[in-house]
């Protein structure tokens, strides 16, 4: 039997997914309060998560008002379950691991074009990977 904070959460995003009947949310207690883990079909995933994480979020800041109801810290995890080696679902990285990963492509890509003449549009490009880099700043202060 679901708990009041699984129906919530399951609730919420069935009204979002393209497939409500592939949403399941578990239940785990430890020390740090209540882990709900939220499994959605993969097409799905960016519908739970939104924009720059802001529906994720939103999700969170509404478990945080049913936790001061009830007295508990809940706290939401998506888990990515597409097909994987050995089944087991992933679980979606940091941001601040994103934005490293990025960070060390751009320089190799910086090393790769060194001593190389500017393709046309370099400046755009420039300006391009400025701009991705500063949303990718924005995007380590999510909590995903």
């Amino acid at each position: 039997m679901a708990t009041i904070d699984q129906q919530f959460v399951e609730y919420i995003v069935k009204t979002l997914v393209n497939n409500p009947d592939k949403v399941v949310v578990e239940r785990e207690i430890d020390e740090r309060g209540v882990l709900l883990s939220l499994s959605v079909d993969p097409e799905d995933v960016g519908r739970v998560i939104g924009k720059r994480g802001a529906t994720a979020q939103s999700i969170r800041t509404l478990l945080r008002v049913l936790g001061t109801k009830n007295g508990a810290r809940y706290n939401l995890k998506v888990v990515n379950t597409d097909d994987v080696e050995g089944g087991e679902p992933r679980v979606a990285k940091p941001a601040a691991e994103t934005r490293a990963e990025a960070e060390a492509v751009g320089e190799l890509a910086d090393q790769e074009l060194e001593g190389e003449a500017p393709m046309d549009g370099g400046a755009a490009e420039n300006e391009l990977a400025e701009k991705t880099r500063a949303e990718l700043a924005d995007l380590d202060d999510l909590d995903i």
